[in-house]
């Protein structure tokens, strides 16, 4: 799938290049085009000889010297070898991080047990000394504390009645999720209904890939009858993958079975049309996608075809779906309790610390913008002392 994709780029770009010869003809001959550019045969050739050069080195190095191009090839074979070892060292962090999510995951199952009240905690688990950020103690940035508070009471449910017995801790997973930043935008309030079903997440590692599984556990709910739903990442790990990184291949999901009427994923609109010689009216329901949190088990694809209007926008959507569930899994999981009582947003927040709002940067944007106030007027002419004698 990659390689196709490097395909559809490659010709989109030699597209783009030829629009811009015949725009460049245009505007010489006065916006008309000179009879080589209005013959077909003439535009095939050009770009066939473009698709040619997608790939090809630059001039540059093919005019260098022999014997600088046979240093380069000593250079590009020490390369591979550091590519090599960068693919053993990403295949030796995935088995430490497969051994510690064994050691990880009895924590994890406990505090699903005490989230769903499946087990209420001893009195000894409970003991703990105040957190300098636990209720009642100083928040330390106000920015947080109006944002907890957004969180917590912006689309929180009615409270029970007293002699209600409360289990466990309600909505605790979409709780986390809407503290995060990222994820909380594509939340909506349709889907919060939904998302307090939620009682949670897991992640796992795939066996014979790098990639990794998401699994979210759901109790009875009005929406869909999935009790699991599970969203799964393969990636591509190499010596040819570039930077020592590993790459996206493609995403699955599974299909929800939405209840009657209940599809989060779309909106019913209701038009009322009446007949021009009869006068009856009937009425029409036509749906049509809705933003939805759940969307993102049926992940973004790659066209099949070369097809540039289905490629535009592709990349950026799924980098954003890959975004998101690394976020799940390196973030939501492990410290699921800090982004539910919002301590995680700390953390998130010390990463601009080192930047203030009215910090102000010396250097050419200072005087680029002295030289506005005191320098060029409106019409770009210099003062009168400035002007040359």
């Amino acid at each position: 799938p990659r390689s196709k994709r490097f395909q559809v780029c490659g010709a989109a770009l030699c597209c783009r290049v030829i629009a811009l010869i015949v725009l460049n003809a245009r505007c010489r001959k006065g916006n008309q085009l000179s009879g080589a550019f209005q013959h077909p045969a003439v535009l095939g050739a050009l770009q066939a000889r473009l698709n040619g050069l997608v790939g090809k080195p630059s001039s540059y190095i093919a005019d260098l010297p022999a014997d600088v191009k046979r240093r380069l090839n000593a250079l590009k074979n020490i390369q591979d070898k550091h590519s090599e070892l960068e693919s053993k060292f990403r295949e030796e962090v995935l088995a430490l991080e497969k051994k510690y999510l064994t050691k990880h995951q009895p924590l994890y199952d406990q505090r699903a047990k005490i989230v769903t009240g499946e087990v209420e905690p001893a009195d000894k688990d409970c003991e703990r000394e105040p957190d300098s950020d636990d209720e009642g103690e100083e928040v330390a940035s106000m920015d947080i504390f109006f944002e907890l508070i957004f969180i917590h009471y912006s689309y929180q449910a009615p409270k029970p009645a007293s002699s209600t017995k409360t289990k466990g801790v309600p909505e605790f997973w979409l709780t986390a999720l809407k503290t995060n930043g990222p994820i909380s935008e594509f939340i909506t309030e349709r889907d919060e209904e939904a998302l307090k079903s939620l009682i949670n997440i897991k992640y796992s590692f795939l066996a014979d890939n790098p990639g990794f599984k998401l699994e979210f556990f759901f109790d009875d709910n009005e929406f869909f009858t999935n009790k699991k739903l599970e969203k799964t990442y393969f990636l591509i790990n190499s010596p040819d993958t570039a930077y020592g990184d590993v790459v996206y291949d493609h995403a699955e999901g599974t299909k929800i079975e939405w209840k009657e009427d209940k599809d989060l994923s779309v909106t019913v609109e209701v038009k009322t049309q009446r007949h021009k010689t009869t006068n009856k009216t009937r009425t029409i329901k036509k749906t049509v996608p809705s933003e939805t949190f759940f969307s993102f088990f049926n992940p973004p694809k790659l066209p099949k075809e070369e097809d540039e209007d289905a490629e535009e926008g592709i990349d950026e959507k799924l980098e954003q779906d890959y975004e998101i569930g690394e976020i799940i899994k390196d973030k939501i999981i492990p410290h699921a309790v800090d982004w539910f009582t919002g301590k995680a947003l700390q953390y998130e927040e010390d990463d601009y610390d080192e930047f203030d709002e009215d910090d102000e940067f010396d250097g050419e944007d200072g005087e680029d913008d002295d030289d506005d106030e005191d320098g060029a007027g409106a019409d770009g002419e210099k003062p009168a002392e400035c002007k040359q004698q």
